[in-house]
């Protein structure tokens, strides 16, 4: 199952309605927001709510796609790579839910597709619990090997399910892997329902007088506001006064937790400021709206005056969105490489069985930055690579955190460039990565 990125405001989920002068379907003969059909109301709020509803064809024929999906997938503006369509059930199971059916990783291609290597592990999944950790390489499953199975998958003779097995309770595959200090361990794995967990890792470390706290941070849903409290109140107890905030492989989510997240980090310095400005098309002035930072479900806050965000082009959204928030208020570091570049977001519509997150709005921070469709620019810019679990000393990204709390600055390796991210950038398509596969 991979992982999907929005950036939705949730602020309430209200159903399709007509009203407007719509245009009519290709036969001339009934309005679109008049029918009552899925794919016709999905079209109708499009029309209406749509932040590029200029860029949508004038009419349609609703009947002429097999699903609101195709339909939404048709007709989207070339610059749109993130509006989506779920039922309500996957949305529940996914953004409240969270769970999906699996063993419980993510894992990259390596050394040359000869292996599988762990970028991360739910702590609920089979994986986890038998051992398997950040920085593992996966060589053989059910007896053949890695290489065999992606040369064998890339050439269309095998399929995922034929690697990992069908999708159903209790199925179980052999796997084979090897530590990155070389030992091999093996145990069956066992496909479950697996409850996402999204701090992944959070630590203390102590640097002279600093007690550099690590938190990663995986995707902002409604499990999160807990899982946050709780790190907060972790670090809090641990004297922590340097958070190095980890969302690498952030893909984003709820605003609200975002606003949270960043209000814990730093409440005496953007208590009563604005975290963000909702801009909506001009059909919908009247929805423009102006966000401050507020605790939300979070109770226990560090007041830094400073934080570092390690990110790679997989860091979308909502993990931008505390990044440019932050940035008027405290001194935000960021390192890795640039973001996805999504300073746009969804405020759902409920409609049918269906729930469309359709690009309805754009945000801005406080000086009314925004426009980042390039991506946040690194301040030290450091090539990820996966060298081990979390927190250790060989992580790149990691490793230049601890460096800048030091030294005060970027490495030799990494070049600043503290002022890019002030700059509104020209807009470009631009798609947030996505690991191989989440198994």
């Amino acid at each position: 199952m991979r992982i999907f990125t929005l950036l939705a405001a949730l602020i309430t989920l209200t159903a399709c309605g007509g009203g407007g002068n719509i245009d009519t379907d290709s036969t001339g003969q009934t309005s679109i927001c008049q029918r009552t059909d899925i794919n016709s109301q999905v079209f109708c709020a499009l029309q209406r709510d749509y932040l590029w509803y200029r860029d949508l064809p004038a009419s349609i024929n609703p009947d002429s796609y097999s699903s609101p999906n195709q339909l939404l997938q048709a007709v989207a503006a070339p610059q749109d790579r993130y509006s989506f369509i779920l039922t309500r059930q996957e949305y529940e199971d996914r953004y409240i839910n969270a769970t999906f059916f699996g063993y419980g990783f993510s894992s990259v291609r390596a050394d040359n597709d000869t292996a599988l290597q762990i970028a991360y592990v739910y702590d609920d999944g089979s994986a986890a619990q038998n051992g398997l950790r950040r920085g593992d390489k996966i060589i053989a499953i059910e007896g053949v090997s890695v290489a065999q199975w992606l040369s064998r998958l890339d050439a269309g003779t095998a399929t995922n399910e034929d690697i990992y097995g069908p999708n159903e309770t209790g199925v179980v595959r052999n796997f084979v892997w090897r530590k990155p200090d070389t030992s091999e361990q093996a145990a069956n794995f066992i496909k479950t329902a697996v409850t996402t967990n999204t701090v992944l890792h959070r630590s203390v470390t102590t640097q002279g007088s600093k007690r550099i706290g690590y938190l990663v941070f995986n995707t902002f849903i409604e499990l999160s506001e807990t899982e946050l409290e709780e790190a907060f109140a972790y670090f809090a107890t641990q004297g922590v006064n340097e958070l190095v905030l980890d969302v690498r492989y952030n893909g984003g989510g709820l605003i609200r937790v975002a606003n949270q997240l960043s209000t814990q980090i730093a409440r005496n310095f953007v208590q009563g400021q604005v975290f963000v400005k909702y801009q909506f098309n001009d059909k919908n002035t009247a929805k423009n709206s102006t966000t401050l930072f507020a605790l939300g479900a979070g109770r226990t806050v560090l007041n830094l005056p400073r934080v570092f965000v390690l990110t790679t082009q997989s860091s979308c959204s909502s993990s931008e969105l505390v990044i440019n928030s932050l940035t008027p208020f405290v001194e935000v570091v960021q390192i890795g490489s640039a973001t996805c570049g999504k300073p746009i977001g969804q405020q759902p519509d409920i409609i049918g069985n269906y729930v469309l997150f359709a690009i309805n709005f754009q945000t801005v921070n406080a000086l009314d930055q925004g426009g980042y469709f390039d991506g946040l620019q690194p301040n030290c810019p450091v090539t990820d690579n996966i060298t081990g679990d979390w927190g250790v000393v060989t992580d790149p990204l990691y490793a230049e955190a601890v460096n800048y709390i030091a030294s005060g600055s970027c490495s030799d390796v990494a070049v600043s460039s503290a002022t890019v991210r002030a700059k509104v950038i020209k807009p470009r398509l631009a798609a947030p990565w996505i690991l191989n596969n989440e198994q």
